[in-house]
């Protein structure tokens, strides 16, 4: 499934539309040299590829996490055969980054000199994993991750050609497991046609695919569960009376005194949250002081715990936040950060725009500025 040619790419498209600089450079013949840094399955390896192709050069690799100097040697002797030829000789290194500092020096004037076009990839940070001297000799592509959109596009592509019965639904659902991941989201599509061979593939086919198992467990007939849930509920409504008999009925019936703090614990939060913070110090205290002291004595401790929670001001307004906020991240996926949010550590990144126009709130309290991603500025979470 990649593409046969530059045009077909999907994704990128700030680096390598038609008005691109790039691909104003690639006209005149040109090709200068470059590292992309993003992350996996974005496109790095393909576009590189298509890129020497685009000036009919030789594309020769090398895996940095596995070659080292002498394989290094090998293309090069090969890249100055090729100038004798007059044919150009595109270099591309995968994972830059693990390439110690003898192994990128040696690089260096073969890229100065022209013997070779140098294309890196990379998905850690060049500015801590790649020498300065190569760095100021290249230009440093931040690739983004492919967005949701894009990857339903390449999806629907893969299940025309190859005649796979998927809705789009489902595209979507796989698109949203793979995290940006073009490479995770084909194979994923694969295994579900080869699961359910020749027939729809169906959510719950990729959802055993993503290992995304449905964690809820049944709660009818198991009497241990059916107590806690009580005991729970009873101290949601504010009623002490009925939390300490639950509570009662679980000491009789021999229950784990850890279990049922922990369930206090995880309660204190997400039932009273910052209606009274001092519940979840309280409520851990209680989880400690039960582990100190065992079982029969620790029952006292479980129960003025119960009956202060229970008693207890109540709150869901951290649950119903996170729960929004991880509902929009599952349908917006990983939007990048805003660049003046982003930490510029190095001049690359100064360069790269990071941290630019960042106002720093104590010194300019009321200045406005966006914190959230610009496809989601003004989303609420916190009501």
């Amino acid at each position: 499934m990649r593409p046969q040619k530059l045009s077909d790419v999907l994704g990128q498209e700030q680096f390598f539309g038609r008005s691109s600089a790039i691909i104003k450079s690639l006209k005149e013949g040109h090709l200068p040299s470059l590292i992309f840094w993003g992350p996996p399955g974005c496109g790095k390896t393909t576009i590189a590829r298509l890129l020497a192709a685009e000036i009919s050069a030789d594309f020769v690799t090398l895996e940095a996490a596995v070659s080292g100097l002498k394989e290094f040697r090998v293309a090069i002797n090969r890249a100055v055969e090729n100038k004798i030829y007059q044919k150009q000789t595109v270099l591309f290194i995968d994972e830059i980054h693990r390439w110690n500092k003898k192994q990128q020096d040696a690089l260096l004037p073969y890229v100065e000199n022209g013997t070779v076009t140098f294309i890196g990839a990379t998905t850690e940070n060049p500015s801590f994993e790649v020498i300065s001297a190569l760095l100021s000799r290249v230009k440093v592509l931040l690739f983004e991750a492919i967005s949701k959109e894009v990857i339903v596009e390449i999806l629907e592509r893969a299940s025309q050609k190859e005649k796979i019965s998927i809705g789009r639904n489902e595209l979507e659902l796989i698109a949203q497991f793979s995290g940006g991941d073009a490479r995770v989201a084909l194979n994923a599509l694969e295994l579900s046609s080869h699961s359910v061979k020749g027939e729809n593939v169906t959510k719950e086919i990729i959802k055993e695919i993503f290992d995304k198992t449905n964690l809820l467990y049944d709660k009818a007939g198991e009497e241990h569960y059916n107590i806690i849930s009580a005991f729970i509920k009873s101290m949601r409504g504010s009623d002490a009376n009925a939390a300490v008999y639950y509570l009662a009925r679980m000491i009789e019936g021999g229950e784990d005194p850890e279990f049922i703090a922990r369930r206090m614990l995880i309660f204190a939060s997400e039932d009273i949250g910052n209606a009274l913070p001092t519940a979840l110090v309280v409520a851990n205290t209680c989880f400690d002081a039960v582990r100190k002291i065992g079982w029969p004595e620790s029952e006292l401790i479980l129960s003025q715990t119960a009956i202060y929670l229970a008693k207890a001001p109540k709150s869901n307004l951290a649950k119903l936040a996170i729960g929004a906020a991880r509902e929009e991240v599952q349908k917006s996926g990983t939007l990048p950060v805003p660049l003046h949010l982003r930490n510029a550590s190095t001049s690359l990144m100064t360069d790269l725009g990071y941290g630019k126009n960042y106002i720093y709130t104590h010194n300019n309290p009321s200045a406005p500025q966006d914190f959230l991603p610009s496809e989601i500025v003004g989303k609420k979470f916190v009501l």
